[in-house]
């Protein structure tokens, strides 16, 4: 027996044991009789008792909060350029429309080339305490960018910001996998994204008043956003270091005996327990996967637009007849489109209990959006196409919901969250570019891209959807009560009992 498979049967004989005692206690001699005392039985007991109740409040109050804040302060980070020209960054440094396009990407530069040493780092290092040092370097750089006289010196800044922010997202996506059970994770991936809607609208709102310091102490306002944000999120990432749960038995959580088999019992069903042992094999199945390509290629193609209208947002609307104060104040409703969209589709997908089909239903929106913007050539009406066009985010969440749900393997989780990312990365670095400075104020091309992008990401998903379904039906007709040891850290290729949740 290996050295693996001996910890996993010497923990799985402990675990039974605890378990046993604990159901023991709480259930009478008849009750035991009806429902015996074997592993599974005592293993579903736990779910929507009142002692895994108390647990999930007690994940809920530290992780909501501080989830919430750092996808709060990533988004107004990044997206602190897209209202910069307004606030005096083209003037101050004499930009140009190409220039602004390429800082637009050079962010999404520095994310992209973090991914792949980021794989390797997760698997190895506390993910809450690697989160909160990467929060207060990117504060760091935020604060620097203030500093900035030069394209150049922006330029480097951005792309030094991309390369800190880049391991944030898959960080939270594992945390979450981590802690709830599969049937819980969309609502909380829904929350990540929304948080991205509700920081676009705060962030306006900030920087809408940003914008009437009148450069305060000889500072332009520009560079006051960038040092406001910046402090924020240092404070940030202090407070994470020592607030940020990232393990289901986390000292901070203080678990009675039973709430920590609660926490076993809900590590079973979310099929995630961390793994030190890099296993390339894992990443070599998910290559060969057509659920990872259906999955890859959708959240690229999403991510067009979200690049793209994110860094030109308040040009875009600027280009539609507003003046600058009122493009700032529009962004509010767009970020508040993009958080409806997210709550959407999570209703949609808790109602119904198809994450797909709510997907594409989304896109579906977002589609309608792009193509009133590529048709009608001005006028108010276009804002309603702006807003429709965010309903995008929604899918994306769900995007990344299927994946919590359906990677088991602790390697090829972080190397699918990590590929997302890098086609989240990648489609976001070629939105702003395909927003040619020619082609303002309508951005024809640009538009039409993201039109493009969205037919054919809801074609992969409807491929995945059918895909994955047979395999389930397969599955279903041969299942059996047999049950793959989670700590032996089996793929859901090689879990033949595992049934996609879709």
């Amino acid at each position: 027996m290996s050295t693996t498979q001996k910890e996993s049967s010497e923990k799985e004989v402990q675990y039974t044991e605890d378990l046993n005692k604990i159901t023991t206690s709480r259930m009478s001699n008849d009750d035991m009789a009806e429902k015996g005392t074997g592993r599974d039985e005592s293993i579903r007991s736990f779910e929507g008792t009142a002692e895994e109740r108390a647990y999930v409040r007690k994940l809920n109050f530290y992780i909501y909060p501080l989830v919430g804040g750092i996808i709060f302060v990533q988004f107004c980070d990044k997206a602190a350029l897209s209202v910069a020209p307004v606030l005096g960054l083209n003037k101050d440094l004499g930009l140009t429309g190409t220039q602004f396009s390429i800082l637009g990407s050079m962010f999404y530069l520095g994310h992209l080339v973090f991914q792949i040493p980021n794989q390797f780092i997760l698997q190895r290092v506390p993910h809450a305490k690697y989160l909160s040092t990467l929060l207060v370097l990117w504060g760091i750089v935020m604060g620097a960018t203030g500093a900035c006289n030069t394209f150049s010196q922006v330029a480097a800044m951005r792309f030094l910001l991309g390369l800190c922010e880049a391991a944030a997202m898959p960080t939270l996506y594992l945390i979450t996998a981590t802690l709830y059970r599969r049937k819980e994770q969309h609502i909380l991936f829904g929350y990540i994204t929304l948080s991205n809607g509700v920081g676009a609208a705060i962030g306006a709102s900030i920087s809408y008043g940003i914008a009437h310091m009148q450069n305060a102490h000889g500072i332009s306002n520009w560079r006051w956003g960038n040092i406001i944000f910046g402090v924020l999120t240092v404070a940030l990432g202090i407070v994470s270091w020592f607030g940020l749960i990232d393990k289901p038995e986390h000292p901070l959580l203080r678990l009675t005996e039973t709430e920590k088999l609660v926490a076993k019992d809900r590590t079973r069903d979310n099929a995630v327990v961390k793994n030190r042992e890099f296993k390339y094999y894992q990443m070599w199945e998910a290559v060969k996967e057509l659920r990872f390509w259906m999955l890859t290629i959708s959240g690229l193609l999403i991510s067009l637009q979200n690049g793209g209208m994110l860094v030109f947002s308040t040009v875009f609307v600027l280009g539609l007849g507003f003046s600058g104060e009122e493009s700032l104040l529009l962004q509010i409703p767009s970020g508040m489109a993009s958080a409806l969209g997210v709550f959407v589709a999570v209703y949609l997908a808790h109602k119904t209990k198809q994450m797909l089909y709510s997907s594409i239903f989304m896109l579906s929106i977002g589609i309608v959006g792009l193509i009133i913007l590529c048709a009608i050539p001005e006028g108010a009406i276009k804002l309603l196409g702006f807003y429709l066009s965010w309903a995008g985010t929604g899918s994306y969440a769900l995007v990344i919901t299927v994946i919590g749900n359906n990677v088991k393997g602790y390697t090829k989780k972080i190397f699918y969250n990590s590929s997302i990312m890098v086609a989240y990365t990648i489609g976001n670095f070629i939105g702003p570019l395909m927003m040619a400075e020619q082609q303002a104020p309508r951005y024809l091309g640009g538009v039409g891209g993201y039109l493009g992008g969205f037919f054919v990401a809801l074609c992969c998903l409807l491929i995945l959807r059918i895909h994955d379904g047979r395999i389930n039906q397969r599955r279903l007709a041969n299942k059996t009560m047999d049950e793959i040891d989670v700590y032996l850290d089996k793929t859901d290729k090689e879990d033949d009992q595992f049934i996609y949740r879709l």
